[in-house]
């Protein structure tokens, strides 16, 4: 179902998190599971569907939030259509380049 109808689109764009970034420490591996299942949750909005489609999906980072942390967008593509990713990210690093940057944390 997810394939016809993406087969209307040549990319769909999404939000990659539903949340901010998490802070470092946040998702410690360490710190009980009940304790970051609300944020794992909050976090995966936008990718699971992707996930369990198998269909070929890349996230860039093209903006910030205020206190600098990484806002990244999703882009998805029809089955099979890796290549229309790879080109749509060459497009986008030329146009906001984004490798050597680091975010700034708080």
């Amino acid at each position: 179902a997810v394939g016809a109808w993406m087969a209307g689109f040549d990319v769909l764009c999404s939000p990659t998190l539903a949340i901010l970034p998490p802070l470092l420490g946040e998702l410690d591996p360490q710190r009980p599971i009940t304790e970051v299942l609300g944020v794992l949750g909050a976090m995966t909005g936008f990718l699971s569907i992707f996930n369990a489609t198998g269909q070929p999906a890349m996230s860039v980072p093209l903006a910030s939030s205020a206190a600098g942390l990484p806002i990244g967008i999703q882009f998805v593509g029809r089955f099979g259509d890796e290549s229309t990713l790879f080109r749509l990210a060459g497009q986008l690093e030329r146009a906001r380049p984004w490798p050597g940057l680091a975010p700034g944390y708080p």
